[in-house]
């Protein structure tokens, strides 16, 4: 399976032909390009770094065959659209674009008391890849590889370190990195390496590259 990394927390995942994306929001500059690639998208949560709903909507529009998968929150705007549009919570297990997808999580993490927490779901891929969202939800299976948030208003690093402990992934890369200059990214994956905090590497992967997961 190939991994298409976007800006922030965006990417395609591909394999036979076949693709998915996983959070095209406003940050990323070439979501609309990510969208129209692939058969199906996927929305951990409603944020508009996740999830630019002018994007969907239009790209709904014009692909009958487009579908789209999200917390209730998320999908249940195009209520008209039930053949395109399907919501997942915890515990679901769906296929999209050919891919296994299973659903775990419940909210967005906590960022200050007076920001209200709405739903987020992470999925995992073909039982190896695991985007949480925002969220340190630990799925209760093996993970080979995880993407890792690094900046936010509702990160920590500390936090961030126990997560990785507990997931215990084979594999660690970067997402949801805008808000880190290029310094600030190498001091997080000084800090999330086996030199430090973590068994497993931090691995950034630049916008635009490509590996195997």
């Amino acid at each position: 399976m190939q991994l298409i990394k976007h800006a922030h927390a965006c990417v395609s995942l591909v394999e036979d032909g076949r693709r998915i994306v996983i959070d095209p929001g406003t940050f990323t500059p070439d979501a609309k390009e990510a969208v129209a690639a692939a058969e199906a998208v996927l929305i951990t949560h409603e944020h508009f770094d996740h999830f630019d709903e002018d994007l969907i909507a239009q790209a709904l529009d014009a692909r009958p065959d487009l579908r789209v998968y999200g917390p209730a929150g998320v999908v249940e705007r195009w209520s008209a659209r039930r053949g395109q549009v399907t919501a997942v919570a915890a515990g679901d297990r769906v296929t999209a674009a050919g891919f296994d997808i299973a659903v775990f999580g419940d909210l967005h993490a906590a960022i200050h008391r007076d920001i209200p927490r709405v739903a987020n779901v992470g999925y995992l891929v073909e039982d190896r890849l695991y985007h949480p969202g925002d969220a340190y939800h630990v799925p209760p299976t093996p993970v080979d590889t995880l993407l890792l948030p690094t900046s936010g208003p509702w990160t920590k690093l500390g936090e961030a370190a126990d997560y990785v402990h507990e997931v215990a992934p084979n594999r660690l890369i970067q997402i949801h990195e805008i808000m880190l200059s290029q310094t600030g990214q190498q001091s997080m994956a000084r800090f999330l390496s086996p030199e430090a905090l973590t068994e497993v590497p931090l691995t950034i992967v630049p916008a635009g590259d490509t590996i195997t997961v």
